[in-house]
């Protein structure tokens, strides 16, 4: 055999070896083996709008890497596919892009599957080395998917004019272009996805999707940390771990929001202190709180302690421009639908801020006296003392073991939307807003 047939055949076979890695990096992704449990709760939620905040190699953008494939190819194991999608990648630039994004779509593209790729720069045969505009992938149905790159660096102009299937954000895009995005998936009523490092503090996705004040029903999110990931090595983990200060470590070993040192409480851990809510045993009702408000919210909790000391808050009543009425009403109701225990004369007995004792412009009765006519007893006799009330929460958070004992029924939206969004301003009082529950 000449020398040039044995050449080629041995580029042959390891064109095909190649081939086949490939391959085998998205089907050990796609049967578990190189996949853990949060990139899996990813791929499995149904809703439009999807945010992994992760730390550095926690395995983020292995999963919106993976998912776009799967669209493409029509080949997604939870959600329905399409003949002919379109979707794009979007990165904060070309060379972000042609690292991180291109990079990962390209480890698990197998050869096969790809019809045509233009390049914005670089060789077609090589295309890991350049920058590509735009990858045809075969469908499984029959169909040419189309996946572009986009680069935050171009401009909202840029992101203008198509209509998409998807798009996946990897790391946070600036406002203006992450709302086009959201206009070029509306007709085909796509998805966007999103995988980031928070490290730019409370920014728009910090508002918009982490506390989602729009209250928007399509929106989900989920913190993939070091540990979540169980092919890092950890000799890697205390290496990097040793290196970093504590906010530099929240953001990017956790994921969480790197503004974090200008929360009143960091150590509230919403995997940690949220739960589902549980039939409670009687013996553990202790009491109701109320953070009175007429014009101004009012909110009202239900608080159980059980046997070691536990502190749970089961139920939640908050809402503003209602009179004491409609409080006491719904207070008693609540009450009524958790089987809450009443006093002898069958009224429901609560903690209040003292200012209820004063007299309101519409009555000369004071608003605590209006609750108990309303067949809610309120005492007003307690520690109003803010700097040593947070100490306390900060305790039940996290107690001297770096254990937490307060625990939250994931139906109370108010007050775990207000321990995300309460911050310190000068000195020791935090800001006056988001404080009602």
């Amino acid at each position: 055999m000449e020398k040039q047939e044995v050449i080629k055949r041995l580029a042959a076979i390891n064109a095909e070896l190649k081939k086949r890695k490939q391959a085998d990096k998205l089907s050990a992704y796609n049967t578990g083996s190189k996949r853990h449990k949060k990139q899996l709760l990813f791929h499995k939620c149904k809703k439009r709008n999807r945010w992994v905040f992760g730390g550095n190699r926690s395995g983020k953008t292995e999963c919106g890497a993976v998912e776009c494939l799967w669209i493409l190819r029509g080949i997604h194991p939870y959600r329905k596919n399409r003949k002919n999608a379109f979707g794009w990648a979007v990165s904060l630039s070309q060379q972000v892009q042609r690292d991180v994004a291109q990079a990962k779509i390209l480890k698990y593209l197998p050869k096969s599957w790809i019809v045509d790729i233009t390049m914005l720069s670089g060789r077609r045969d090589s295309p890991s080395g350049g920058v590509i505009d735009q990858i045809k992938i075969k469908n499984v149905f029959g169909g040419i998917s189309t996946l572009g790159f986009k680069s935050c660096d171009q401009g909202r102009e840029k992101f203008q004019g198509s209509s998409l299937d998807f798009v996946w954000f990897d790391e946070e895009p600036p406002r203006d272009i992450y709302e086009e995005c959201l206009m070029r998936v509306m007709d085909k009523r796509g998805d966007i996805f999103g995988t980031m490092t928070p490290l730019k503090g409370r920014t728009f996705i910090y508002n918009e999707i982490y506390l989602n004040l729009r209250k928007n029903p399509e929106i989900w999110y989920e913190f993939i940390t070091w540990e979540d990931n169980p092919y890092l090595s950890k000799k890697e983990v205390k290496l990097l771990e040793s290196s970093l200060d504590q906010s530099a470590l929240d953001a990017r070993k956790y994921g969480k929001f790197s503004q974090g040192s200008g929360l009143v409480y960091p150590e509230f851990d919403e995997s940690v202190h949220v739960i589902q809510p549980f039939s409670v045993p009687r013996e553990w009702q202790d009491c109701i709180s109320i953070d009175p408000g007429l014009n101004n919210p009012l909110s009202a909790h239900w608080y159980c302690v059980d046997w070691d000391g536990n502190v749970y808050v089961v139920a939640e009543h908050f809402a503003a421009g209602k009179d004491v009425d409609f409080h006491a009403a719904a207070i008693k109701e609540i009450s009524k639908k958790i089987g809450w225990k009443t006093d002898r004369l069958n009224r429901v007995c609560a903690l209040i801020d003292s200012a209820a004792n004063q007299r309101t412009l519409a009555s000369s009765k004071s608003v605590a006296e209006l609750f108990s006519e309303k067949g809610v007893l309120v005492n007003i006799n307690v520690n109003k003392d803010v700097f040593t009330g947070i100490a306390r929460v900060k305790s039940f958070l996290k107690n001297g073991n770096g254990e937490g004992n307060l625990y939250i029924f994931s139906n109370c939206v108010k007050m775990i939307e207000e321990f995300k969004s309460y911050f310190w301003a000068a000195g020791d009082t935090p800001v006056k807003r988001d404080d009602h529950c």
